[in-house]
Protein backbone atom coordinates (compact mmCIF):
# COMPACT_ATOMS: atom_id res chain seq x y z
CA UNK A 1 0.00 0.00 0.00
CA UNK A 2 0.78 3.55 0.06
CA UNK A 3 1.80 6.11 2.48
CA UNK A 4 0.45 9.87 2.41
CA UNK A 5 2.80 12.23 4.36
CA UNK A 6 0.68 14.79 6.24
CA UNK A 7 1.56 17.63 4.60
CA UNK A 8 0.21 15.54 1.60
CA UNK A 9 -3.02 15.15 3.41
CA UNK A 10 -3.20 18.94 4.18
CA UNK A 11 -2.76 20.07 0.60
CA UNK A 12 -5.33 16.96 0.02
CA UNK A 13 -7.90 18.43 2.70
CA UNK A 14 -7.32 22.00 0.76
CA UNK A 15 -8.35 20.63 -2.43
CA UNK A 16 -11.17 19.04 -1.36
CA UNK A 17 -12.44 22.29 0.37
CA UNK A 18 -11.39 24.32 -2.67
CA UNK A 19 -14.35 22.13 -4.47
CA UNK A 20 -16.59 21.82 -1.65
CA UNK A 21 -15.95 17.92 -1.09
CA UNK A 22 -16.30 16.26 2.31
CA UNK A 23 -13.42 13.87 3.23
CA UNK A 24 -16.29 11.89 4.94
CA UNK A 25 -17.86 11.41 1.12
CA UNK A 26 -14.89 11.16 -0.95
CA UNK A 27 -11.55 9.53 -1.13
CA UNK A 28 -8.30 10.00 -3.18
CA UNK A 29 -7.46 7.21 -6.01
CA UNK A 30 -4.19 6.94 -6.57
CA UNK A 31 -3.15 4.97 -9.74
CA UNK A 32 -0.67 5.04 -12.96
CA UNK A 33 -1.35 4.98 -16.17
CA UNK A 34 0.66 4.64 -19.77
CA UNK A 35 2.43 7.89 -20.01
CA UNK A 36 5.48 9.67 -20.26
CA UNK A 37 8.88 8.82 -21.79
CA UNK A 38 9.79 6.46 -18.77
CA UNK A 39 6.26 4.59 -19.58
CA UNK A 40 3.86 5.10 -16.36
CA UNK A 41 2.91 7.89 -14.90
CA UNK A 42 1.29 8.42 -11.47
CA UNK A 43 -2.55 9.51 -11.16
CA UNK A 44 -4.75 10.95 -8.52
CA UNK A 45 -7.93 11.87 -8.40
CA UNK A 46 -11.32 12.37 -6.03
CA UNK A 47 -13.29 9.30 -6.06
CA UNK A 48 -16.99 8.46 -4.49
CA UNK A 49 -16.51 5.33 -3.35
CA UNK A 50 -13.56 2.18 -3.64
CA UNK A 51 -14.08 -0.24 -6.34
CA UNK A 52 -14.76 -4.02 -6.43
CA UNK A 53 -10.63 -5.48 -5.80
CA UNK A 54 -9.22 -2.18 -4.44
CA UNK A 55 -6.78 -1.60 -1.86
CA UNK A 56 -8.06 0.64 0.68
CA UNK A 57 -6.74 2.60 3.63
CA UNK A 58 -7.34 5.84 5.51
CA UNK A 59 -4.45 7.76 6.26
CA UNK A 60 -4.69 11.25 8.65
CA UNK A 61 -7.74 11.25 7.85
CA UNK A 62 -7.95 10.65 4.10
CA UNK A 63 -9.73 7.53 2.25
CA UNK A 64 -7.16 5.94 -0.04
CA UNK A 65 -8.34 4.00 -3.08
CA UNK A 66 -5.66 1.62 -5.04
CA UNK A 67 -6.74 -0.20 -8.26
CA UNK A 68 -5.29 -4.22 -7.83
CA UNK A 69 -3.90 -3.47 -10.89
CA UNK A 70 -1.63 -0.47 -9.83
CA UNK A 71 -0.86 -2.23 -6.24
CA UNK A 72 2.45 -3.81 -7.68
CA UNK A 73 3.91 -0.69 -9.49
CA UNK A 74 2.70 1.03 -6.29
CA UNK A 75 3.36 -0.80 -3.35
CA UNK A 76 5.70 1.13 -0.78
CA UNK A 77 5.24 4.86 -2.44
CA UNK A 78 5.12 7.49 -0.14
CA UNK A 79 3.22 10.60 -1.38
CA UNK A 80 4.60 14.07 -0.04
CA UNK A 81 3.97 17.71 -0.84
CA UNK A 82 6.16 20.17 -1.64
CA UNK A 83 5.46 23.92 -1.54
CA UNK A 84 7.84 26.86 -2.56
CA UNK A 85 9.08 29.37 -4.56
CA UNK A 86 10.10 27.43 -7.68
CA UNK A 87 7.02 25.50 -7.70
CA UNK A 88 4.76 23.04 -5.51
CA UNK A 89 3.13 19.65 -6.05
CA UNK A 90 2.87 16.11 -4.89
CA UNK A 91 5.90 13.84 -4.76
CA UNK A 92 5.92 10.38 -5.65
CA UNK A 93 8.78 8.42 -3.45
CA UNK A 94 8.24 4.97 -5.08
CA UNK A 95 11.15 2.11 -4.20
CA UNK A 96 9.90 0.27 -7.65
CA UNK A 97 10.87 2.97 -9.94
CA UNK A 98 14.17 1.41 -11.70
CA UNK A 99 13.84 4.86 -13.86
CA UNK A 100 12.34 8.09 -13.96
CA UNK A 101 12.29 10.83 -16.50
CA UNK A 102 13.87 14.40 -15.52
CA UNK A 103 11.09 16.15 -14.98
CA UNK A 104 9.46 13.29 -12.43
CA UNK A 105 6.40 13.08 -14.00
CA UNK A 106 7.03 9.34 -15.20
CA UNK A 107 8.45 5.82 -14.51
CA UNK A 108 9.75 2.55 -14.88
CA UNK A 109 9.44 -0.59 -13.35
Amino acid sequence: MIELTEKAAEQIRRMMNDQKLSPSEVGLRVGVKPAGCSGLAYSIDFESAAKEGDQVATMHGIKVFVAAAAAAYLDGTEIDWKGGLLGSGFQFRNPNATKSCGCGESFSV
